[in-house]
């Protein structure tokens, strides 16, 4: 069944512009022109595969849309694009940080926004491929696959998706070494001109939100990361 896209924007002519391509490489959409309309429209059923959502809307701001679709259990794991006239990096950052997926500026090329969306819909699809039937324990620590829930020593924590990603990804390659590129092209699904401090910044949060297992994540200077198994 083709992937339903969300196009949250308050220029029509723009969501015309963005729903004419998206049906010409075989989505489906749906659009929305303010930030309640779009809260509206993914939570209907079923969900959309992915959101492209404005961060300048005329009533809630895009990262607020974000950050409320990442609290519901039922929105929280739709990929996020967000799409924005800022290039700021604190921007990029703190979009990034509430659970964005990606991040285009505009104005952005038609071709590039749609190889994005095949990005995120790919890593979307082969995250729920790879979890189905999977649950990691390791101390304190316990994941739920296809869940996306995470425990430590038998209290859920609430990770945003990219934090549940960042976390699985260096927890199923426990021992090896994942440089701050690497992780920027599995963890973020393509490199997006974010910079390595954004690797860093996720992982001092998920440290933190792992409170007892936080150890678990080590750091290697001038290197990368690792979960270790020795503790």
């Amino acid at each position: 069944m083709p992937a339903t896209i969300l196009i949250v924007d308050d220029e029509q002519d723009l969501v015309d512009i963005l729903e004419f391509n998206l049906r010409n490489n075989g989505y489906l959409c749906r659009r929305a022109l303010s930030g309640t309309a779009a809260l509206e429209m993914a939570a209907l059923e079923p969900p959309p595969d992915a959101v492209l959502l404005d961060l300048m809307l005329p009533d809630i701001p895009g990262m607020e849309v974000c950050r409320r679709l990442r609290a519901s259990e039922r929105t929280r794991h739709i990929p996020v694009v967000m799409l924005t006239a800022k290039d700021d990096e604190i921007d990029r950052i703190v979009g990034l940080e509430l659970g964005a997926d990606d991040y285009v500026t505009k104005p952005f090329s038609i071709r590039e926004l749609m190889l994005r969306v095949r990005a995120v819909l790919r890593r979307s699809d082969k995250d729920a491929t790879t979890e189905q039937g999977h649950g990691i324990e390791h101390g304190p620590l316990r994941i739920d696959m296809p869940g996306h829930r995470v425990w430590v020593n038998d209290v859920e924590l609430r990770l945003t998706a990219l934090e549940f990603k960042l976390l699985t990804t260096l927890v199923t390659r426990s021992g090896r070494v994942q440089t701050r590129d690497a992780l920027l092209t599995d963890v973020w699904g393509m490199q997006t001109g974010v910079s390595t401090r954004t690797v860093d910044t996720h992982v001092t949060r998920l440290r933190k939100k792992l409170g007892a297992a936080g150890s678990y994540v080590e750091t290697l200077r001038g290197v990368g990361y690792r979960f270790r198994t020795d503790l």
